[in-house]
Order: C-alpha cells, then structure tokens, then sequence
C-alpha cells in the first residue's frame, strides 16, 4: 500500500515541462531522493506533491485519496514541507517557532499543551537546539536555522515528508545526523521521506530509491544502485561523473 502516488501526472512550470505522465508509488518506510541540474523543476514538483500548486494533468494521492479532496488541517497532519529557505517575518524564540508544527493538531482557540510542549522540546533535542530555545530566531546562524526548520517538522510529525535541499546551510556533522534522524523516524514510523538533494554522494547514503529528472519531462526512477550508473549520471548533470569504489564504499567525483 503507499502512502503517496502519483497517476499520470504532468507537471510544467514557465512553458516547460518537468514531467509527463509520471506513474509512481511510495511506499512506507522508503526514503526516496530527487536529483536534477538546476532549473529542471525539482521544488516545482515538491510543491505539486505537496499540494501547494496544481499539476497540469493527472493526480497525486495521499493514502489512496485525491490530494485535492483532503481538507487541508489533514493534510497537514499528514504531509509536511521542508523548504529551501525559511523566512521568519516576525519576532519569535526558537521555542515558539518549533511550536508552529502543532498547529494543525490544535482544536480551534486552543493553546499548545504540556505534551505539545513536550514534543517540541525533544525535537530541538533531537537537533541540538534544546539550549537556545529562548533565543530570538533571527539571532541564529544559517545552519542553526536550517536546523530549527527540521526542529519543526519533527514537531508537526507527518507520515509524509517532503524536504527542498534538507542539507542547506548544514556542516558536514549535521549533514550526516539529521538526515540519519529523519531517515530513522520514516523508517521507524512507517513513514515517507522525498528529498531533493544536490549531493550524489548523500544521495547514494540515505535513499534506497531515486527519481532522477532529465529537464524536458523526461524522468527515470528506481532503485538507487540502479539509478546511480555514471551514465545515467552525465545525462543528468551534462557533466561526467566518476564512480570510485575502495572496499565497497562508493562514492562519485565530478570527472
């Protein structure tokens, strides 16, 4: 059964086309990465999935239901968005920020909770934040924010997550340890996790799957170990790209 499906689903964005008639099922517990040059479309397509534009043709189902049909507090239980950037208009702490993933599950007028409360502290926990939680947001450092970000999606706790460059701003330590976290909870929690990712070589460590975009509505999608080929690769990117294996550990070059 998936959690999230695509049925012949054409999405375009300025005239052009980023992808035609894609048939596509993830499934629970799989952790998919989203790989293409610049400009062919992949937050474009994130954004479709997660229902914030519509597709110029076909559909995308959450748990086998129109995602156009679900009322969107559900929605948001369900699916949560991870952006490029984040922007904070207004003045808020660490803690009031990461809070904002509660909101869907509040009734109206009401407060956050103890457990709400609960929840968020262990997420900033979880990202190293938990000392800086009284700390005005815009005081925080590109990496510390990325991270806050994560912070808030762990706090919303979606089934589905859907993550624009989740490695943004992030040193190489919080590269490895955040996406081991999210990763671990998709896995643990029978969870969904699709990601658009710059790096092959972050890639080729946490996605079992891939879909690659070829910039002119062309997709192909699989296995990652199949998806990874350098061939496949240089298409992608217009570049070569070396495969360098020392003892079963691989990892790609720019050639």
């Amino acid at each position: 059964m998936s959690l999230l499906a695509c049925h012949d689903l054409t999405v375009t964005v300025g005239g052009k086309r980023v992808c035609a008639g894609l048939n596509l099922s993830f499934a629970p517990g799989q952790c998919w990465g989203l790989l293409g040059a610049n400009g062919t479309g992949k937050t474009t397509l994130l954004h479709t999935l997660a229902g914030l534009r519509l597709p110029a043709g076909g559909e995308v189902r959450l748990r086998q239901r129109p995602l156009q049909t679900l009322p969107r507090r559900e929605l948001a239980r369900l699916l949560g968005l991870l952006p490029q950037d984040s922007q904070d208009p207004l003045p808020a702490t660490v803690l009031e920020t990461a809070l904002i993933g509660r909101h869907p599950h509040l009734p109206a007028w009401r407060w956050e909770s103890e457990d709400d409360l609960a929840l968020a502290r262990a997420a900033l926990a979880a990202v190293e934040l938990d000392r800086a939680e009284r700390r005005q947001v815009d005081t925080l450092s590109g990496g510390e924010r990325r991270r806050l970000a994560v912070a808030t999606l762990l706090t919303q706790a979606p089934l589905v997550c859907l993550l624009d460059e989740p490695a943004n701003h992030l040193d190489l330590r919080h590269q490895i340890s955040l996406l081991e976290l999210l990763r671990r909870r998709a896995r643990d929690h029978g969870g969904l996790l699709l990601m658009s990712l710059h790096d092959l070589n972050l890639a080729a460590r946490f996605c079992d799957h891939l879909l690659l975009l070829f910039g002119d509505g062309e997709t192909m999608a699989g296995p990652a170990e199949r998806m990874l080929k350098p061939e496949h690769l240089k298409r992608l990117y217009g570049h070569p790209i070396v495969l360098v294996d020392d003892s079963g550990r691989r990892a790609f070059i720019p050639g």
